[in-house]
């Protein structure tokens, strides 16, 4: 039980299970609210969120990355954490500046392996399977300026087998997002 007012940005392109698993797992706390921001005004996330009673944000690559739409909001709710949940674009530095060390990202594979720009959902768990990698798995990390490289926060593994698709890989890889980055949210959260 959290005993201070915490606001959870969560950023997200797509389809958003990470995030609705992440909202799920602190429905019963009271102190933690939650806006879902996203860079596409179709992402699934937002009417996920929205059924959810969160309030959405989207925005466009300027208001990213040339002015200050997106900091001002994120300030406004008074954020305690940002959230990467499937976001494909790179964090700017004066967000980054104004909440160092408290952006965190999950990357569905076990990096430095299979990281950095274009590397992202199935083209991941392709690119495993054609290498023919034994196991697999998720980085949970810090944000910094560059692409799925701050410090690790957590990483766990899962086999892949030699039959494995990569729609397999991506079963298994959801299995862990989805009980590991509430928990390593919660973890932060009360560290802070």
């Amino acid at each position: 039980m959290f005993k201070r007012k915490i606001h959870i940005a969560i950023f997200a392109s797509g389809t958003g299970s990470n995030a609705v698993k992440i909202i799920d797992f602190f429905k019963e706390e009271k102190n933690i609210s939650f806006s879902v921001l996203s860079n596409k005004k179709d992402a699934p996330v937002l009417e996920k969120a929205q059924n959810l009673g969160v309030e959405t944000f989207t925005f466009n690559r300027d208001e990213f990355f040339k002015q200050e739409e997106v900091l001002n909001y994120l300030k406004s709710k008074q954020t305690t954490l940002v959230v990467l949940a499937g976001f494909l674009w790179l964090v700017p530095s004066n967000i980054i500046k104004n909440f160092t060390n408290r952006i965190i990202n999950i990357h569905p594979a076990l990096l430095p392996k299979y990281g950095g720009k274009g590397m992202y959902g199935m083209k991941v768990h392709q690119a495993v399977v054609e290498n023919k990698e034994k196991e697999s798995g998720i980085t949970i990390h810090y944000v910094d300026e560059q692409y799925d490289h701050g410090t690790v926060i957590l990483q766990e593994k899962c086999i892949v087998e030699e039959k494995d698709t990569p729609e397999d890989v991506a079963q298994k890889i959801h299995q862990l997002e989805h009980y590991h980055y509430p928990r390593v949210v919660e973890a932060i959260l009360n560290m802070m």
